[in-house]
C-alpha cells in the first residue's frame, strides 16, 4: 500500500503526531536502557549481589541488542512495518515485566536480555517509518524526531525513574516502561500508518545487501567513533565526584546538561545531515574529538564542565545522520542497516567504557578519560574518510 494513501505527506498534523509515537517508543526504551545504571546499588541489594556483579546485566542487555538487532530485522523483513513495530513493543513488555518480577538473579539476566532484543529493531524500522512520510531532503531529520526519545531518556526519563526507583522500589521503573508499552500498543493502531514491505526483497537479498565494504566502514565509524562519547559517559559521575568535588545531589544536573545537548544536537544535527549528510558526520566526528579532550583539560571548574558536557552532548546528532548514511549505503536492507547502526552504538559503549577504564586502571586519573574519547573519535573519523575515498575511487 501506498503510504500516502494513509498520510498525505503534505498533513504535517498527521505526521508529526506519527514521528510524536514514534519518538514516545524511543522514550521507552531508550529509559529502560540507561535507568539499569542508576539504580544497580538498588538491584544489587535486592539479590544479595555486589555492584559489580550487577553491573553484568548492562552487558548482557547490550548483548539483546547486538543479536537482536540483525536478527528481528531479517525475520520481520517482509513483515508490514506497523505490525512488526508493535511485536517489538510486546517484546519491551515481555522484556521489562519479567524484570520487575523477576525472582532471582539468573531470571533477571534474562529479562534484560530479552529486553535489549528489540532496541535496534525498533530504533531501525521505526527510523524509517518515520523518514517515509516525509520528502526525500527532510529524511534525516525525520529520524532525528525518533532519535529525540532515545535523547530525552537521558534529559527526563532516566531522572524521573532513577526518583521512582528510590522511592518505590527499581521495579517500579521496569513496571513503568512496560505500561508505556501497552500505551504504544493502543496508539500505534490510530497514529502509525499501514507501510507495506517491499515484496520483491527477501530475508536473504536483505543480508546478501550488506556485503559491501561501505556499509562495514560506516559501523565501524559509529562503533568506533562513537565510543569515545561513552568513554566520559561511563566515568562521568565519579570524574564529577573525585575531580570537579560536586556532590552526588549535583550529579544530576550535570547530566541533564548533557541530556539537553543531546537533544538541541539532535534537531540541529539532522536539519544539517539532510543539507550535507557527507559533512555533517565529518564535522561531527571533529566536535566530538575537540570538545571530548577539551573535557580532560577543564574538568576541575564546575561552571567550564557544565558548558563542555553540553556541547559533548549535541554530539549525539551522529546517530540519525549514520543512520541515514546507512540507508543510503544498503537501500535493499534499510532495515536490517539501520538495527545493525544501533548494535554498532552498543558497541561503541563497551569500546568506551573499556578504553576508559583502562586508561583510569593504569594511574592517568579520570579525567584522562576525555582524551582518550577524542582519540576513539579521531579514530572514527579516519575510518569514515578511508571509506569516502573507496567510495570515490568505485565511483571514478
Amino acid at each position: 500500500m501506498d503510504i500516502t494513501a494513509v498520510i498525505n505527506k503534505n498533513d504535517k498534523a498527521k505526521i508529526w503526531t506519527a514521528h510524536f509515537i514514534l519518538a514516545l517508543g524511543g522514550l521507552f526504551i531508550g529509559t529502560g536502557e540507561f535507568a539499569a545504571m542508576g539504580l544497580l546499588p538498588n538491584i544489587a541489594q535486592t539479590f544479595h549481589i555486589n555492584i559489580p556483579t550487577a553491573g553484568y546485566l548492562i552487558s548482557i542487555y547490550a548483548c539483546g541488542v547486538i543479536v537482536g538487532s540483525p536478527l528481528l530485522a531479517i525475520i520481520g523483513a517482509n513483515m508490514e512495518r506497523k505490525k512488526l513495530l508493535c511485536i517489538l513493543i510486546i517484546l519491551v513488555i515481555i522484556g521489562n515485566g519479567t524484570s520487575a518480577l523477576a525472582s532471582n538473579f539468573t531470571i533477571e539476566a534474562i529479562a534484560r536480555f530479552i529486553s535489549g532484543l528489540p532496541h535496534g529493531a525498533y530504533y531501525g524500522t521505526a527510523g524509517l517509518v518515520a523518514a517515509n512520510l516525509v520528502p526525500p531532503h527532510q529524511r534525516t531529520q525525520a529520524i532525528g524526531r525518533v532519535m529525540l526519545g532515545l535523547a530525552a531518556a537521558n534529559l527526563v526519563g532516566v531522572p524521573l525513574v532513577t526518583w521512582m526507583g528510590q522511592l518505590w522500589g527499581w521495579q517500579s521503573t521496569f513496571y513503568l516502561i512496560s505500561f508505556g508499552g501497552l500505551l504504544l500498543l493502543f496508539l500505534f493502531p490510530f497514529t502509525i500508518p499501514t507501510i507495506q514491505p517491499n515484496h520483491n526483497i527477501s530475508p536473504l537479498q536483505e543480508i546478501s545487501a550488506l556485503n559491501s565494504k561501505q556499509v562495514w566502514l560506516t559501523l565501524a565509524t559509529a562503533a568506533i567513533g562513537f565510543g569515545g562519547m561513552f568513554a566520559v559517559y561511563s566515568y562521568i559521575t565519579p570524574t564529577l565526584l573525585y575531580v570537579t568535588h560536586q556532590t552526588e545531589l549535583q550529579v544530576p544536573i550535570f547530566l541533564a546538561l548533557w541530556g539537553m545537548g543531546m537533544v538541541i544536537g539532535n534537531i540541529i544535527g539532522a536539519w544539517m545531515a539532510d543539507k550535507s549528510l557527507i559533512k555533517t558526520i565529518i564535522g561531527l566526528l571533529i566536535w566530538n574529538a575537540v570538545f571530548l579532550a577539551l573535557f580532560s583539560f577543564i574538568a576541575h571548574s564546575p561552571l567550564l564542565v557544565l558548558i563542555c558536557l553540553l556541547l559533548i552532548g549535541m554530539g549525539f546528532a551522529l546517530v540519525p545522520a549514520l543512520q541515514a548514511s546507512l540507508m543510503d549505503l544498503a537501500p535493499k536492507a534499510q532495515i536490517l542497516a539501520s538495527a545493525m547502526n544501533h548494535s554498532a552504538f552498543n558497541l561503541a559503549n563497551a569500546i568506551g567504557a573499556w578504553a576508559g577504564g583502562v586508561v583510569i586502571s593504569i594511574g592517568l586519573g579520570w579525567s584522562s578519560i576525555g582524551i582518550v574519547g577524542s582519540a576513539l573519535a579521531i579514530c572514527g573519523l579516519v575510518i569514515f574518510m578511508f571509506s569516502i575515498m573507496i567510495l570515490k575511487k568505485s565511483n571514478n
